[in-house]
C-alpha cells in the first residue's frame, strides 16, 4: 500500500467513526441504539425501525455504479433472508461522498435500472466470460425488486470529510455546551476513543451501544486519550491547540491549580522536566506581596 493510499484509507475510517458519532448524538430517544460493523457498518436501531447503512468515502474518486454494486448485491442477499423469515426485517442506507459524478444517480432508480447496473455482472475473462444475473440466482422477482427498492437509500452527495467532521463538534457542542475546544478535544477525543474501542469486539452485542451509554461514557471527567485522535490532527497541530488553550492567556484567574505530569523514570529528560515546572509556575502563579489573592500550582 502506498502512503497515498494508506492516508487515504485512515480518512475513510474516520469517515466511518464520525458518522457513527453522528448517528448516535442524533437518536431520538436515550434507548435507540447503533450497532457498530455488524449487518453493515453502522446499523441504527430505534423501537420502529433497523436502518442498515453502509459508509464510503472516496474524495478523489468519480462515482461509477461500479463502486457500490457490491454493496447492493450483498443488501439484496440480506433481504432475500428476510422474505425467508431467517434474516429481520431492514431499511438499507448506502452513503458515500465523490469527487463528482453524481449526476449519474439523478434519474433516479427504477427496477430496470437496478437490475442493469447492480445486479447484473460479469465473471471471467476473454472465452471464459460469463454473465451473472444475482436477481435471478437469489429468487427475487419484480415484485421483491420493488419492495427492495422501497427499503434501498442511496446517497452519493454525503458530506465532505471535514464538513461532516465539523457537524460532529456541532451537534457535541449543542449536546454538552461548552467551548469549540471542549468539544473536540475532550468530548470528540472521548467519542473517538468509544467507536473505536467498539469496533474491535469481537462479539456482535458488545458492539451495540445506546444513546444514553454512549453520552454518560463521553461525559466523563477522564479523558480517554486515544491515538487516533492525535493521527487524525497531526502531531505539531494538536500540540499547538493544547498550547493556545492552557499556556498563552494573558489574565489568568486566581485559582491554585493541579498539574499531573506523568513521565517515564527510563527515558524522560530532566531539564526538560524543569524547564515545563518553571513554565507552568509562571504561567499559573501569582506571588507578589502586591497580588490580592496570590496563588500558585500544585505539581505532582
Amino acid at each position: 500500500m502506498t502512503d497515498r493510499s494508506a492516508v487515504d484509507t485512515i480518512r475513510g475510517y474516520f469517515y466511518q467513526f464520525d458518522l457513527s458519532i453522528l448517528s448516535i448524538l442524533q437518536l431520538e430517544a436515550p434507548d435507540d441504539s447503533v450497532e457498530i460493523e455488524c449487518t453493515e457498518d453502522i446499523d441504527i436501531r430505534t423501537a420502529t425501525d433497523l436502518t442498515a447503512t453502509q459508509c464510503k468515502y472516496y474524495g478523489k474518486t468519480e462515482y461509477n455504479h461500479s463502486v457500490i454494486k457490491d454493496a447492493v448485491k450483498h443488501m439484496a442477499a440480506h433481504f432475500k433472508e428476510s422474505l425467508a423469515g431467517t434474516k429481520p426485517r431492514v431499511s438499507y442506507s448506502i452513503r458515500g461522498h465523490y469527487a463528482s459524478g453524481q449526476e449519474k444517480l439523478d434519474g433516479g432508480i427504477d427496477v430496470a435500472f437496478l437490475k442493469q447496473h447492480f445486479l447484473t455482472y460479469s465473471e471471467g475473462k476473454g472465452a471464459a466470460k460469463v454473465t451473472r444475473y444475482h436477481h435471478l440466482e437469489l429468487g427475487l422477482s419484480d415484485v421483491d425488486l420493488v419492495e427492495f427498492l422501497k427499503r434501498l437509500t442511496i446517497d452519493v452527495r454525503a458530506k465532505e470529510f471535514d464538513e461532516q467532521y465539523r457537524e460532529v463538534l456541532g451537534v457535541l457542542r449543542s449536546t454538552f455546551g461548552g467551548t469549540p475546544f471542549s468539544a473536540e478535544y475532550f468530548y470528540y477525543n472521548n467519542a473517538l476513543a468509544v467507536i473505536r474501542e467498539l469496533s474491535i469486539k469481537t462479539a456482535q452485542l458488545d458492539r451495540t451501544i445506546t444513546k444514553k451509554e454512549f453520552l454518560a461514557r463521553i461525559n466523563t471527567s477522564t479523558i480517554l486519550f486515544n491515538q487516533w485522535f492525535v493521527e487524525k490532527k497531526g502531531k505539531k497541530a494538536h500540540l499547538a491547540a493544547l498550547r493556545r488553550e492552557y499556556f498563552t492567556e494573558l489574565n489568568v484567574s486566581p485559582y491554585e491549580r493541579f498539574f499531573l505530569v506523568e513521565t517515564d523514570a527510563d527515558s524522560y529528560v530532566r531539564s526538560d522536566l524543569k524547564e515545563l515546572i518553571f513554565e507552568l509556575s509562571r504561567k499559573w502563579a501569582k506571588l507578589s506581596a502586591r497580588e490580592p489573592s496570590p496563588f500558585c500550582p500544585y505539581i505532582y
